[in-house]
Order: C-alpha cells, then structure tokens, then sequence
C-alpha cells in the first residue's frame, strides 16, 4: 500500500514560497511524516498569482465583509483567492488530511489577526480565507497547523485521525455496503471506546439497526460522529480501561504473573510514570503469544506505524 495522500502548506517543505521568499521547513513533516504521507504542496498566495516577493497581507474587516488585502496600503487580492479556491478545492477530494501554516492570512486554522478599514487589529479569531474553505468543504478531514504538532498530544490525535480517515475512504471506494460497515466499526471499536464511550454505544447501535434505513444514509450519520468521537482527547483513564477490557480477551495467554505485571504497568500509566507505550507493548506481546482473532482485527493495537513512535510521548 503506497504512503497516504496528505496536503501540507508549501513552505513546511522548505520551498521559498513565503513573501520575502523565505520558507518555514518542518523537519518533523520532511524527517518522518513524509516516510508515510505522500505530501501535497500548496501555497494558496503563490498560486492565486500573487507572486514572490510580494507585500505582505493581512485580513480586514470591511462594510463589504471580510477581505483580503495588502497590508500597506488597500490593494485587495480576495476575488483572486476565492476564485483560485474555487477551481482548486474539488482536487483536493482525495486527500486524507491537511498540515497548515499558522498565523497565515490563508492558511492559518485559528486565532488569525483581522483588521479594520484603518489596518489597526480589532480581534485574534480569524482563520485563512483557503483554510475557512478547506474546512468547509471537506469537514470530516483531519486538519492540523504545523505548530501545534509540536504537542505530542495533538500529533498523535492528528496522525490517528488520518489513518482512520484513509481507512473510511478506501472502505467507500466502491460504495457504502452494509458488511462494509460492520468491519470498519469492529476495527475501530477500542479506538471509539478510548475516544468516546457515548458514541461508541451511540454507532454500535447505529450499526446493529442499520438494516432499517438506506445503507449510504446510515454511512454518512456514522462517519460524523465518528470523526468527531475521535478528534476528541483519550484520558489516561479511557485507556486504561480499554487496556484492561483487553485483557479479558486475553485471559488464556496471561498467566497470573503476568496480569499482575501489567495491572502494574496500566496504573502506573495512569499516574503519569509511564508512557502508554509500556502497558501496550505488555498487551501486544500477549496477543502475539497466542492470538485472539477479534484483537487481531483491533486498529487500536496498531493504529498508525510503530517507529513513528507516537505512544511513547502520552
């Protein structure tokens, strides 16, 4: 299977797309991401025509909403980027995330500057006209700003959205079937578990009653609450109870030892003395010396590669 198709904000590459022709390379995206995501470079600005070098620009405020423009000065380029945004976003269909610059007048996810008609800055609560758009027309897809995967609890969240998005998408390539969804939600029944166990109860009914309404009715309801379940934060203690649901299946591999040692371990990641990696990696072990087919099935085990080694940071 080739590497997930993932957008990412040119200058994240080190391409001197930015106004003075500079760049913001993201060695964690070139280092290690791009060993499993194959990179889609954008950089709305360049290829809305406004060209490198360029004058800087910022969001305005005005009587006719909110514009982009030239920050010295009102030379407005907002027809240029919404007529780019246009013809650009239905290409974007296939991709199963997005990595934005932040603090970008079009890429920035939050907290962007907007101006008033004077250029004096009347709020922080702006997004970047190409990422307002992006998140509007693909809503269910994992969007992150480079910065804020310097947080190893954000990145995990994001990295695990992405492959659960990928795996959602290639399950629907030839449309929604209903045995189709009953093997996307088994596979994913300990991640919604960890994520949120009131949707998790919420889509396992939805999936158990599906046969009384249209099957691509009942794949769209699921998908959102899905995605929404899993951008929310696991608590130390959703995991541990998931672990320790684990074990229950693996009750004939583990000797009394052996549940004790990890019992141990489960608590001790509960007091924040160890990573989640440690308990896992006991579990892990145990499934490997004697298989339980439905862990075998279980994203939760595995749920992004190994050496990206995102466990071992939350």
């Amino acid at each position: 299977m080739g590497n997930i198709p993932v957008g990412i904000s040119a200058c994240l590459l080190g391409n001197p797309v930015r106004h003075d022709g500079g760049h913001k390379h993201s060695r964690f995206c070139t280092g290690v991401l791009s060993r499993y995501f194959d990179f889609r470079s954008i950089c709305p600005e360049l290829e809305a025509g406004l060209g490198v070098p360029r004058p800087t620009i910022h969001l305005r405020e005005l009587d006719n909403g909110l514009r982009l423009t030239e920050s010295k000065g009102m030379t407005d380029h907002t027809d240029a980027m919404r007529n780019w945004i246009d013809s650009r976003l239905p290409q974007l269909a296939d991709l199963r995330g997005y990595i934005l610059m932040a603090k970008s007048p079009s890429c920035g996810m939050e907290r962007i500057k907007v101006h008033n008609e004077k250029g004096r800055v009347i709020h922080r609560e702006g997004r970047g006209l190409f990422a307002e758009a992006l998140m509007q027309a693909y809503p269910l897809m994992p969007v992150e700003e480079e910065g804020r995967l310097n947080d190893a609890h954000l990145r995990e969240n994001f990295i695990e959205r992405v492959y659960a998005y990928d795996d959602w998408m290639r399950t629907m390539e030839e449309g929604p079937t209903r045995a189709g969804l009953v093997a996307f939600h088994t596979r994913h029944k300990f991640q919604l578990m960890a994520h949120c166990e009131k949707t998790y109860r919420i889509l396992g009914r939805l999936i158990a009653d599906q046969k009384s309404e249209a099957v691509e009715a009942v794949a769209e309801r699921y998908i959102q609450l899905f995605m929404d379940a899993m951008g929310k934060k696991i608590r130390r203690g959703a995991h541990a109870n998931v672990m320790q649901h684990m074990m229950g299946f693996l009750r004939n591999a583990l000797s009394p030892s052996d549940r004790q040692v990890i019992s141990e371990q489960i608590d001790a990641y509960q007091r924040e003395e160890v990573p989640l990696v440690v308990p896992m990696t006991l579990l892990r072990m145990a499934q490997r010396r004697e298989p339980v087919d439905y862990l075998a099935r279980q994203d939760y085990l595995n749920p992004y590669p190994e050496d990206l080694g995102l466990r071992n940071r939350v």
